[in-house]
């Protein structure tokens, strides 16, 4: 996964040569993939969200983001691209982005998530995504002691999220 990101120029190492897989991935990084994915395409700034500046590395992604219904902000009119992503969050902006895609994400609706031992951790509005997510195969449990976890609220590591991009790009692409 971290090979196919960095090979095709959707995720950059964090200097000095190094990738930082354990590391964490922000809101505005995580749309700057997607937006890189996307080959940049030019957007006008409307600053909708109030934490978001013309003119800083993740502007343009997140304005054409959200342009296109793939990020929602906060209630307070908020972006924060500064957060940390959650794994929820994650597959919420996935499921998005195919849905903008033109993508069937339809496979969700039959996915029985009840397996996890933290499915009802899940946010109410995250649970259509987190279901498409572990339906797809872009999510998979992480293994506890015996036990398979979602983590919906635990954030996604930079070497998860090269793989949910890797997955994404060679499975749900193909559609």
């Amino acid at each position: 996964g971290i090979d196919f990101v960095s090979g095709l120029g959707l995720m950059e190492g964090m200097g000095n040569g190094l990738f930082a897989p354990e590391g964490t991935l922000t809101r505005a990084q995580l749309v700057t993939i997607l937006y890189r994915a996307e080959g940049e395409p030019e957007v006008e700034f409307k600053g909708v969200f109030s934490d978001v500046a013309d003119e800083l590395w993740y502007s343009d992604a997140i304005e054409w983001a959200a342009a296109n219904n793939i990020v929602n902000g906060y209630e307070d009119g908020t972006f924060n691209p500064d957060g940390l992503v959650t794994r929820e969050q994650m597959a919420a902006i996935l499921w998005r982005y195919a849905k903008y895609m033109g993508y069937d994400v339809s496979v969700g609706e039959e996915t029985n998530i009840l397996s996890y031992d933290d499915a009802f951790d899940i946010a109410e509005d995250a649970i259509p995504a987190m279901q498409w997510a572990c339906g797809s195969g872009l999510i998979q449990g992480i293994e506890k002691n015996g036990t398979m976890y979602l983590d919906p609220h635990g954030y996604a590591t930079r070497s998860q999220s090269a793989m949910m991009i890797y997955r994404f790009c060679t499975e749900i692409n193909k559609q």
